[in-house]
């Protein structure tokens, strides 16, 4: 029986993933790592502003999907704390934009080199039948961590491009929800918008595949919602990509 969520894959030219939470289960060592970096940081802040903790809902509405630095600015502002941006090179010990945006990047680095990560198993079965159907892929993630993440998982194989954090700074590409690192691997992949499927499952990644005018945006629902995913714009929803084979 098919299911109801199927998708007719061979009506595209090029599917692109978002990382953590649509491949990978990295999405909740961000989380732990944002968190962890976050409220270390409130406890010790006595300047001006929120500083009530952290919570997984602060992750979802300024975080999540969005390229490291432009998450820390924006849980900041929510909370009214105003930070000197600082350098790239910032120490995690630093208080400034970036440092904190380094300090997360730390503690994340450290717990995917101690637990490792695998793959979501229906996301595997997923990739299993675009690579039967010899249709190209690519990684799109905000995420400088991408191309280590899909080592430890043993899926570099899988993806003809990877258009992660460092390249997107590389090449002056704005981070989601702005549909500009979609556009990119499409276009790498020798497809256009239209003929693309845009896979996330954070609104702001939903945001840039809708921004993007993409053929297909699919939802994957690991914790933001089924009806915020679809408010942000997605096509379909699904909470397991295996949802999606015929």
């Amino acid at each position: 029986m098919t299911s109801a969520s199927a998708v007719p894959w061979t009506d595209f030219d090029a599917i692109l993933f978002d990382l953590d939470g649509v491949v990978t289960p990295t999405a909740e060592v961000h989380m732990r790592a944002w968190a962890e970096m976050f409220n270390g940081f409130l406890e010790s802040w006595s300047g001006s502003g929120d500083t009530a903790p952290y919570t997984d809902a602060d992750y979802f509405a300024h975080v999540d999907g969005k390229p490291r630095y432009d998450g820390v600015r924006d849980f900041l502002a929510s909370r009214g704390i105003e930070l000197p941006e600082g350098s790239d090179d910032d120490a995690g010990t630093e208080e400034t934009v970036k440092g904190l945006g380094n300090r997360k990047n730390d503690a994340f680095n450290v717990v995917l080199e101690r637990d490792g990560v695998t793959a979501y198993p229906g996301s595997v079965a997923l990739l299993d039948h675009l690579r039967q159907l010899g249709l190209p892929l690519a990684v799109v993630s905000s995420s400088a961590n991408a191309p280590s993440v899909l080592e430890t998982a043993g899926l570099s194989d899988r993806f003809q491009t990877v258009v992660d954090g460092r390249v997107a700074k590389e090449l002056g590409l704005a981070g989601k929800p702005a549909p500009d690192t979609f556009l990119h691997a499409a276009e790498v992949l020798g497809a256009t918008a239209a003929t693309s499927v845009v896979l996330e499952d954070a609104v702001s990644g939903v945001r840039a595949g809708r921004a993007g005018s993409f053929g297909l945006v699919i939802g994957v629902d690991r914790g933001a919602g089924h009806e915020t995913l679809t408010e942000a714009g997605a096509d379909l929803v699904v909470s397991d990509l295996a949802e999606t084979l015929p």
